[in-house]
Formats: C-alpha cells, sequence, structure tokens
C-alpha cells in the first residue's frame, strides 16, 4: 500500500535554496543595490572571470540570457542568410530559433536514442555546401559526442557551437562543457544548475577576436569609440543577476554532488522497473540537470505520479520539426524516428539538489506503484 500523503513532491522549488544561503545571498544584493552597479559593472567582470576558470576557456562574455548567447555566438560567426546550421531537434526551441532568427535554416539530425543527444552519423549526412556550423546541445546535463562532431567539423571547415545551457558544470575527457567547440553558450536561467533570479547566460570561448565580437555585438556593436561598426542588440548582462551568481558559485559542488546523489538512489531502486532509465557517461561527468525516464505510457504514468502527489515534467513534448515555426527547415528524408519517439516517451522527475530524502523515497515508491510497469 502506497504511503499516506504528506504534502506534495515538488518537481522543483527554488525558493528552498534562497532559504538555505539566507543572508549570503541577500547581503551581497543589498550591497550591490546601495553601490549603484547596475548593468556591466565589476560584478559581471568577477563573474566572467569565474565562468571562463570554470569552463575551461579563456574568456567569458556575460550575457542577458542563454538564448542571447546562443544568437550572439553565431551573429559574430557571421552566420546569416543562405547558411545552413545542423541541430538536434529535440531540445528546447531557442536552440533553433537562434538560427532561424539569423536567416539562416534550421538543419535538422536525429538524436541517438540512448544518449538523446545530436546523432554524430546522422549529423554528418545533414551537412551540405551551406553548413556553416553544428550546434550540438549537451542535453540534461549530458556531454554530446564532441569528440567525433569536433572530428566532423574540423574535416569539413565549419564550426562546432555548443549549446551547454543545460550542462554548466559537465566534462567529458577532463574538458568542461563549453571548451570542445568555437564557442560554448551557458544559461543560468533560475532553474538551471547554476541559476540567477531571472534570466541571464554567458558565451565561453578561447578565441580572442571571437570574444571581442561577442562583447561589441552585446551592447549594440559599439566598440570603445563609441562606433557601432556591426549590427548587434541590447544583450548585456545585468550586474543585480551576476553578484547573484557570484553568491551561489562556491556551493555549485555541492548541489551538484546532491543531485548526482538524487540522480543515483534513482538509477538503483528503479533498475528492472519496467522504466529505460537514463545514460550515464563513463568518459565524464553528467550534472544531472534533469532526470529523465523513458515508457511508452508516460501520459499515463505522469497521471499515475500527479495522483501520487510527485511533480513531473515533460522535456519535450514535440520535437521542434514539428513546431510550426520550423516549418522552413530541413528534414532528412527518412524523417527523424528517434527524436519523434522519444518526444512520446520521456518524463523527467524531481532531482533539484534540495528534494528530501522522504521525497525522493516516495517518488520511487510511486513509480514503482504504476500499474502495469512493464511496457
Amino acid at each position: 500500500m502506497a504511503s499516506e500523503r504528506v504534502g506534495e513532491v515538488p518537481f522543483f522549488d527554488l525558493s528552498r535554496q534562497h532559504a538555505e544561503l539566507g543572508r549570503s545571498l541577500t547581503d551581497p544584493v543589498q550591497e550591490l543595490l546601495l553601490s549603484g552597479d547596475c548593468v556591466l559593472g565589476p560584478s559581471v567582470g568577477k563573474l566572467e572571470q569565474a565562468v571562463a576558470a570554470h569552463s575551461g576557456t579563456a574568456f567569458a562574455v556575460g550575457l542577458s540570457s542563454g538564448t542571447d548567447a546562443l544568437l550572439a555566438v553565431l551573429m559574430s560567426l557571421g552566420v546569416g542568410p543562405g547558411d545552413e546550421v545542423v541541430t538536434t531537434p529535440f531540445t528546447f526551441a531557442a536552440t533553433a530559433q537562434a538560427i532561424a532568427r539569423l536567416g539562416a535554416v534550421p538543419v535538422f539530425a536525429d538524436i541517438d536514442p540512448r544518449t538523446l543527444n545530436l546523432d554524430p552519423e546522422s549529423a554528418e549526412a545533414a551537412c551540405g555546401p551551406r553548413t556553416r556550423a553544428i550546434l550540438a546541445v549537451h542535453l540534461f546535463g549530458l556531454l554530446a559526442e564532441v569528440e567525433r562532431l569536433s572530428e566532423i567539423c574540423a574535416a569539413r571547415g565549419i564550426h562546432l557551437v555548443e549549446d551547454a545551457a543545460q550542462a554548466f558544470g559537465a566534462s567529458r575527457s577532463g574538458r568542461a562543457a563549453g571548451s570542445w567547440g568555437i564557442a560554448g553558450c551557458h544559461s543560468f536561467y533560475p532553474t538551471k544548475v547554476l541559476g540567477a533570479a531571472g534570466d541571464a547566460g554567458a558565451a565561453c570561448t578561447s578565441d580572442p577576436s571571437l570574444a571581442d565580437r561577442i562583447r561589441r555585438i552585446r551592447v549594440h556593436g559599439t566598440d570603445a569609440s563609441g562606433t557601432h561598426g556591426v549590427l548587434g542588440g541590447n544583450f548585456r548582462l545585468d550586474s543585480l543577476q551576476a553578484r547573484i551568481l557570484l553568491s551561489k558559485l562556491p556551493g555549485l559542488d555541492a548541489r551538484l554532488a546532491a543531485r548526482r546523489r538524487n540522480a543515483r538512489e534513482y538509477l538503483e531502486a528503479l533498475a528492472g522497473s519496467g522504466l529505460e532509465l537514463p545514460a550515464e557517461d563513463p568518459r565524464g561527468v553528467r550534472v544531472w540537470s534533469q532526470f529523465c525516464v523513458r515508457h511508452p505510457r508516460r501520459d499515463a504514468l505522469r497521471a499515475h505520479l500527479r495522483e501520487q502527489g510527485v511533480g513531473t515534467a515533460v522535456y519535450y513534448p514535440r520535437p521542434l520539426h514539428r513546431e510550426p515555426c520550423f516549418a522552413g527547415s530541413r528534414v532528412p528524408a527518412g524523417g527523424l524516428p528517434a527524436a519523434d519517439a522519444a518526444a512520446r516517451e520521456i518524463l523527467a522527475l524531481p532531482v533539484f539538489p534540495e528534494l528530501r530524502d522522504d521525497e525522493r523515497e516516495r517518488t520511487i515508491e510511486a513509480v514503482l506503484s504504476f500499474p502495469g510497469g512493464e511496457p
């Protein structure tokens, strides 16, 4: 018999983290507000240094969001009308929208059904004479096959750009997410493993000229003399968000360890449950930004967990090649069957670091009590 329900198990609860941080979070914010540091001030510079060090790159440029990081990087690389960028259809819409907003064409390749990341062989087949870059996403905190993707890009003379929005702190073969390609794009949206109190992001690179172009683009294309030499945008990072992120960085390793602990307990307890469990990376460190299981009766499982008081989320209900805004994208003749199947079957369980042990156990119990758990 299921245990008595005492409250709900949240899918995510940022208020717990903020309560634990207490004055170590609020005192620096108050100090910042009294200083008059508002936009691109000293706090942003300190954050950029910390993010670059954490990412193993020479430079980090603070930006207004992860979406704007993608946009600024592609703009800085000269991607525009007539160009194509190969990417995954199984991710948040911002990835492909950054391509389409520049007049370029998103070319969708299929995913590896085990890792859910961009399949390198499908990506290589999708490349053509107009391909300028491969935009790989490190989905759910697991790095894509960056070694193989790097080889493909080098052989074709195109760029590898990393969407590391869900993978800050992850690594592969000793190299951090965002350090493999020409640039890596991070999001610090509040629900990320390192989250601000609003929108924030960063682009990381070891190419000094690219870093300089991104800095110019974030302030409407202005250089030090005030000349608008290129088209840009208002992609500036607020000092307030930078200061909050600086306050949270010291505790990041502990929060990532808590995510790994939750994931490990799920992997052990749900083995043999009839669910397909997420992949680990024997060559790297996964940060478990989400813990996503697969089941052919996903919607029934989600309804069951809701009845048991367990919060869940669906990432993503429709692959991007089926979204109306990407009607002009290019898709292989055989379609994208692995992405379509994943969209029907994926369900995310609570894995955030402040999840209590009893809530995790209750989630496991609820999953195991799903009628007809075997496919």
